[in-house]
């Protein structure tokens, strides 16, 4: 398990590298969308209008934050859950989306368009989205603002702990994680 902190910039050229497990501390422009915002973005692609980021090498962090406090950039932040944005990943990897992040397993398919387009899908740590908050440096509402928390919005964020959970080559962490347990497991119980 290698540990990088690296710029989106970074993720784009060099994110072929990432492997499961790795630790990668992201900083630069992410942007937040969940399920009824990607659901507007699909309608725009099929309308023929432009998006409302540039997809190319961009990362999607599955997230809905609160209102920020006074002293912060943003509210919690913590990642939702990324299989219900499946219908969506395939099509906004084949355009170019450098990656995503969130939390829990994905489906075939995606995994598919990770592979074929040298993404990757990285997990957030679910629960700690008041720690997650701490690496948002900024945050503004760039789309569907009557959305509310599910809007679009523009993130800067500055060493933003995540894992590897997919890899560009396909490896997955939430199945090589469970094989790896039950073979700690079943040595454990010689």
């Amino acid at each position: 398990m290698a540990e990088y902190h690296w710029t989106v910039e970074e993720m784009k050229t060099e994110g072929k590298k990432l492997r499961i497990f790795d630790k990668v501390y992201l900083s630069g422009t992410i942007y937040t969308a969940r399920d009824a915002a990607h659901k507007r973005i699909m309608a725009l692609l099929e309308e023929g209008k432009e998006p409302p980021f540039p997809i190319e090498g961009a990362f999607i962090y599955y997230a809905g934050p609160t209102p920020s406090p006074d002293h912060l950039a943003i509210g919690s932040c913590g990642p939702t859950t990324s299989g219900r944005m499946d219908p969506y990943a395939p099509r906004l990897l084949d355009l170019g989306l450098g990656g995503m992040i969130g939390k829990g397993e994905r489906n075939q398919a995606v995994k598919d368009a990770i592979v074929r387009n040298g993404a990757v899908y990285l997990c957030a740590i679910g629960g700690a989205g008041a720690l997650a908050c701490q690496s948002i440096t900024s945050c503004e509402v760039i789309a569907f603002e009557d959305l509310g928390c599910e809007s679009v919005k523009r993130l800067t964020v500055q060493e933003f702990p995540l894992f590897v959970a997919i890899d560009s080559q396909g490896n997955d962490i939430f199945v090589s994680g469970k094989s790896l347990y039950l073979e700690q497991k079943a040595s454990s119980a010689l």
